[in-house]
Parts: structure tokens; sequence; C-alpha cells
């Protein structure tokens, strides 16, 4: 049977930073050089709660489920652990871990992205080379897809271009030498994020064809080093996060059809890498992409415009730090009725933020949570 999909999902997601043979570690292993300009001013917004620390498990990127009776999950990808951790995401009690190494159906290798459409959940697993659909909420495995194609995948957003149909966007981010820090050549920085269609048979299984793959090569303004994005198919927008602060970070302004539009963040919006992306989503057509900023000893959270992208603000925590991974709930919740903002706290806990309280600290518009 089909899984159980609504015809019409939201989806927003992060991803974040990992070793090997992608991406340099930045999150965990470097971080006495996270700081390399001053910050935005920013404004204090006190997390709802913190969740106790989990070690070993180098939590990454996260994805929200509503629940049947009413509740809500929140999924995190641990990446060194090689699983995915469940909390409530009300109050970020662990509910359940689930996984471990391996190549099998509900085996992860290095679990990076994911990001949960209806009732199945996508997991990019880095050195697996692939793409795991799983249904919940036993994460039942649906199948796989990528592993022809992709090379060291990160992040992933979905579009959904019909009932149980998706465009899927996968970033890829290879790198070379001996400490895989080496930016490919500027063809191959072609081959930044791929692109999937994705369906599901009679049987609920998984079938995805290959789309094609892109990226601006040009080298002011090409993609080096990428995990983290995310779209609005309102606005035909994809931002992609650029992490490679040897040249600049900050996220990159591409159409679904994989054109870039030439547009970008103005260099220096980032004190730090430009890790997680979220799209707020607000009535009348209205809204805010989030992004990250992870900067020491408190991560910023830059706010800017849906349509223009013209910046907005910054906030801060009282705690959260080195985030890698967000993912903004704007549904409302037994605990946040106004929605929230999840994010990954320094590798081993979640964090989460009340949008209510975000909206009144920067004097944002009350139809995003209202």
């Amino acid at each position: 049977m089909r899984p159980l999909l609504p015809p019409t999902c939201a989806l927003l997601l992060l991803a974040a930073c990992t070793g090997g043979p992608g991406l340099r570690e930045t999150s965990s292993n470097s971080r006495a050089d996270v700081a390399t300009q001053a910050p935005r001013p920013a404004l204090v917004v006190p997390e709802a709660f913190v969740s106790d620390p989990t070690t070993g498990a180098e939590l990454d990127s996260l994805a929200t489920w509503p629940t049947p009776d009413g509740g809500t999950w929140l999924v995190a990808t641990a990446k060194a652990s090689h699983q995915l951790h469940v909390f409530d995401a009300d109050t970020g009690r662990p509910l359940r871990r689930l996984g471990g190494e391996g190549a099998a159906p509900g085996q992860f290798n290095r679990p990076n992205g994911i990001a949960v459409m209806g009732d199945v959940a996508f997991v990019v697993e880095r050195d697996n080379h692939r793409v795991q659909a799983l249904r919940m909420p036993d994460f039942e495995p649906l199948g796989l897809f990528g592993a022809d194609e992709l090379r060291s995948p990160y992040g992933i957003w979905l579009h959904e271009t019909a009932p149980y149909a998706y465009d899927a966007y996968v970033t890829d981010s290879f790198m070379y030498g001996d400490d895989y820090s080496q930016v490919p050549d500027w063809n191959e920085l072609a081959e930044r994020v791929k692109r999937f269609h994705v369906e599901f048979d009679a049987d609920g299984q998984v079938q995805a064809t290959f789309q094609g793959s892109f990226g601006d090569t040009h080298p002011d303004t090409a993609l080096r080093m990428v995990e983290s994005l995310a779209g609005d198919a309102a606005h035909d927008r994809l931002l992609i996060a650029d992490e490679d602060r040897r040249h600049v970070s900050t996220l990159r302004d591409y159409a679904l059809s994989g054109r870039f539009t030439g547009r970008s963040l103005p260099d220096k919006t980032f004190g730090a890498e430009a890790e997680g992306v979220a799209l707020w989503n607000c009535r009348d057509g209205q809204g805010y992409w989030v992004a990250v900023d992870q900067l020491a000893p408190l991560t910023q959270f830059h706010l800017f415009d849906r349509i223009s992208l013209a910046y907005r603000g910054t906030f801060q925590g009282e705690t959260t730090s080195y985030t890698d991974g967000i993912t903004l709930n704007a549904a409302p919740s037994r605990a946040f009725s106004g929605g929230a903002l999840y994010a990954v706290h320094d590798d081993q806990a979640i964090t989460a933020f009340d949008l209510r309280e975000v909206a009144r600290v920067l004097g944002l518009e009350h139809n995003c949570t209202d």
C-alpha cells in the first residue's frame, strides 16, 4: 500500500558539518577558528528547553513529524553512532534510538541530512552514498536511491510536484586531497546539487529517477562546500549554503530548475560558516528565511525577508552553540501555539525557541504566529 502522505506537505530542514570523505570537520574539531569576524548585533531569545546531552552521537540534522495522537516528534540524525534519535518536540525528552552502522535497509553509515514528507522520513547517508526512505512511526524501510549518482551527500530538500510525487534535491560535497579539504575543479562544481524524481509504487516502495546535476562554476559564485539547502516553491527559490570560509560563506539563490539567479546574500553577512537554513512560512505569502551563523561562543540566527531576502534581524539564545542543523515547525503544537524553531546544540543536545517569543523580540509580523 502507499505511504500515508497528505497531498500537500510543508518541509523545512537543515544539514551540517561532518568529517571524512566530504567536507572538513569544523563543528567539533576546529572550533578555535570558528569566529572570524565581528558578529551582527543579536537580541537574546531564551531557549524554551535544552535537552539532556548525548555524548558520542554527534547530532547533526533535524526534522519534525506530527504524531497521530496530537504530539510532535523531533528526529535527529546521529553521525557518529549511525542512528536516528527521536525526541518529544514539546519537551526535548528522548523517546527512542534506532538504526546502527551498516548498509542493510534500516541501518545507516554516517547519516547527515533528514527530511520528513507526510509519513515518510528521507535520510541522507554520506558514507553509504544514498538516500533511504522510512515510513513513520515504525521507521519501516521503503527503499533507497542515489547510490549510483551520489558521492558524498549531505543535505536534502523535497518539493511535492503531485500527490505522492516529489523532486528531491541533494547536496553532494565530494572533496579531494589527503584531508578532504581540496575543492574540486570548476567543471566538477556543476555537480554540487543532484535532483531526483521520487514516487511510490503500489506496494509503497520508493522509486526514484535521476534528473541531473547543477551548480554554478564561476570562481566568484561557485558552490564550493555545500550541505544545507531549503526551498520555497511558491517563489521558485532554492537557497543553498556554501560553507567555504576560505572564499566566502553565504547563501546562494537558485531557481528550482537549477539555474543560478546571480543573487547571494551580501559578503560578510555571516561571521562564521553559513549552516542550517529553514523557511518560516507565514500567512498571505509572507515569511522569513532563518539561517545559522556558526559563531562562538553562541550561535546566531539571522532572519531575511522571504521574498526580497532583505535582512530582518538576528537573535541568539542563552545556551545554543556550534549549531549544525535546524528545523522550523510553524504548526501549533501542545507546547508551542505559534510554532517552534529547533536547533542542534554542540553536537550533543537539542534546543527549542518559541516562535512567538522570536517574533516579539525581533518585532516581526504577527501573521507568522497568530
